[in-house]
Parts: structure tokens; sequence; C-alpha cells
């Protein structure tokens, strides 16, 4: 059965494209910033459109097996040398974000964030996530791991809900330091298909000089989309664990 998905702080969509490509289906996607939900408009019109995670919950939302989403990172990044963690206006709507997994209780949760988390809110969000009946396990991956050539650092939380009855969820190995396996290095910039559209697998500030991609109105609003965005093959190498771990557990149900 094909695992479902609800996508919070959705950006223009990285993670939901990964996870689509291993063979989940986004169900639903919140995102406040108009120009990137003009970007999920274009590539997944298969989805529900929501603006405000503040606005949103059991009242209007499908359930689904995984809830996935990047909360803001601002008060949480190591650039931001006054930081004040989770308790920020911005990185603060981690309050959100537990409380819709509160109400909706899926299987599983993914949840994407800078490395720096672990110095500005991370213990607040695993103490969270128990609270809220879910065991968890994390991991810091590189683009570069899954063969593109460049560094994107970011840490990713799996949480699974503890309805499963199990003690473990061996996704990530917590000290894994080999590269991915499956998968073969190439620093060719390469394209994925969903439903027409053709999708960057890279970042934007991966310039070539053969001019602008972009109207100059957009420039700025598209370098902020995919600098923010998760690189779909690393979130389609996580998605695929999670199809495999799901598979196991539904036979020993």
């Amino acid at each position: 059965m094909t695992l479902t998905v609800g996508s919070l702080f959705s950006g223009i969509g990285g993670l939901d494209l990964g996870l689509e490509q291993a063979g989940m289906k986004t169900v639903w996607q919140v995102e406040y910033d108009d120009w990137a939900r003009g970007k999920l408009d274009e590539n997944f019109p298969h989805t529900e459109k929501f603006k405000d995670v503040r606005d949103v919950g059991k009242h209007n939302l499908r359930a689904v097996d995984l809830i996935c989403g990047g909360f803001p990172c601002q008060d949480v990044s190591g650039s931001n040398i006054g930081g004040v963690g989770l308790d920020g206006d911005k990185s603060g709507l981690w309050v959100e974000y537990i409380r819709i997994l509160r109400e909706l209780r899926p299987k599983y949760t993914l949840i994407e964030n800078v490395p720096n988390l672990v110095n500005r809110g991370f213990e607040r969000v695993i103490t969270d996530l128990a609270a809220s009946g879910f065991d968890a396990e994390w991991q810091t991956l590189r683009a570069s791991s899954v063969g593109l050539p460049h560094s994107r650092k970011r840490l990713f939380i799996i949480a699974f809900s503890q309805r499963l009855g199990l003690l473990e969820m061996p996704v990530f190995q917590r000290k894994h330091t080999q590269k991915l396996t499956g998968w073969t290095p190439d620093s060719t910039v390469s394209f994925v298909e969903i439903n027409g559209h053709r999708y960057p697998e890279i970042p934007a500030h991966l310039r070539v000089d053969n001019g602008l991609s972009f109207e100059l109105s957009e420039i700025e609003a598209a370098i902020k989309g995919y600098g923010n965005a998760v690189c779909p093959p690393v979130a389609k190498w996580i998605g695929e664990r999670i199809i495999e771990f799901d598979a196991k557990v539904t036979e020993v149900k």
C-alpha cells in the first residue's frame, strides 16, 4: 500500500518530491510564501494546498501515514549569532508542527533542519516528540552523499508512533560515516520529471554561464526557494528506507 504524505513548511517541495520519487503520495502541503506555493501548484497539481500552519489541523487536514517538513531555521542557524532557538518568532513555529502531529497521529514523521539545531532546540524537539507518543532516530546527511556536487549538510529526524509497538527504527545509523549505498557519484546537472514538469535536482546557487534562467523579478524569490529546498535525492533515499521499514512492520502485524 502506498504511504501517504502531508507536508508542512513545504517550500518548493524538494522534500516532497524525493518522497514521491521513492514511491509515496503527497496528499496536502502547507506553505506560507506565495511564490513557493505557486511552484507547488505547478509541480504538485494533485495536492491540496494551505497557506498557514497556524490555520490547519485535524479539522481541515486529511489523515496521512507520514508528516514531513522543515520548520523555519532562522533562529536556529549558526549564521545567526544571537539566535534564540525555538523561542524565536520563526523557529518557534515548531509548536505548530508538534501540535499537528498530536492532532493527526501519523505513523511517521520526517523533520529536516540545519545541523545547528542540535545546539539550539534539539533536546526540546526530541522531548516534545516523546511526550506526543513518538520515538525518534536522527542523522546528519549531505547532498554529496548521494552524488551531488555540493555539501548541503542537513539534520534529519525520523520519528515513528509508539503505537507501532517497536523499540527502534533502524533507518539511520547514528554514527554513519560511509557513503549511502546504491548511488554513483555524478557531478552532472540533472533533472527529474513529475506530472510533466521538469524539476532541478540541484539548488539554484550552482551557477552556469548561459544566462539567467528566471525573469529578473523572480530571481530573489527563486534563489531563496531553491536555497532552502531539501535535495530530492536525499529525501528519496530516506523515503525508500521508510518504505522498506514499513513493509516489515506490516508483515508482523
